[in-house]
This record gives C-alpha cells, sequence and structure tokens, in this order.
C-alpha cells in the first residue's frame, strides 16, 4: 500500500508491516503498543507527544533528534552510547548526568596527576 501526500487515521492491529518505510511522516500524538520496531527506518518524522509502551527498538540507531522531555521508565538500556548530543538537565535517577561526567572527569584526571 503506498501513502502519499494523504491524511488519514490508522488504526493497525495484529498486523505484519515490516521493511515499511517513513518519510516525512507526521505521527504526532500516536499510541504504539506491543511493537516490534528493530530493524525499520524512519526518517524526517514526527512522534511528538507519542506513547510507547512494550516496544522492541533494538539496535535502533537515532541520529539528529529532538528527545527534549524523553521520559524513560524500565529500560533495557544495555550497550546504548550517547555521542556528542546535548545533556543539560538530563537525568539518571535524579543525579544530574552533567554531575555526574564532572566527577567522573575530576577522579580520573586526579589519578593521571
Amino acid at each position: 500500500m503506498k501513502i502519499e501526500r494523504e491524511k488519514h487515521r490508522l488504526e493497525v492491529r495484529g498486523s505484519d508491516i515490516s521493511g515499511s518505510v517513513f518519510d516525512d511522516v507526521n505521527m504526532s500524538g500516536g499510541t504504539f503498543e506491543n511493537v516490534n520496531l528493530s530493524g525499520g527506518e524512519y526518517h524526517n518524522v514526527n512522534l511528538a507527544g507519542c506513547s510507547f509502551d512494550d516496544l522492541n527498538m533494538s539496535g535502533w540507531r537515532v541520529h539528529n533528534v529532538n528527545l527534549s522531555g524523553l521520559r524513560i521508565d524500565k529500560a533495557n538500556l544495555a550497550g546504548a552510547s550517547n555521542t556528542a548530543g546535548r545533556m543539560e538537565g538530563m537525568t539518571i535517577d535524579g543525579i544530574l548526568v552533567t554531575d555526574l561526567l564532572d566527577f567522573w572527569t575530576a577522579g580520573h584526571e586526579a589519578k593521571q596527576a
């Protein structure tokens, strides 16, 4: 199925849409529950205000995204990495990440001296 330059509300349940490509798509306010999103391609997609529950996002690579206000709860972040990202105000278990990095850096600089 090809949908181009259309505005529709989709309700997709118990379906296989693997291999789909989403490019320049507004999916804001959507609800994603019990969904396997591993290995997909998503370009210029607006997911603002979406709700995600019970997702498989393994293998995702995220580039040039706005994750401000993101809340992560009970996530498996094993092997995850963040490179060259803005982290002002970001917390892990209530602790500012910038403070954690400053503390880590100070400890490693002291060991090298």
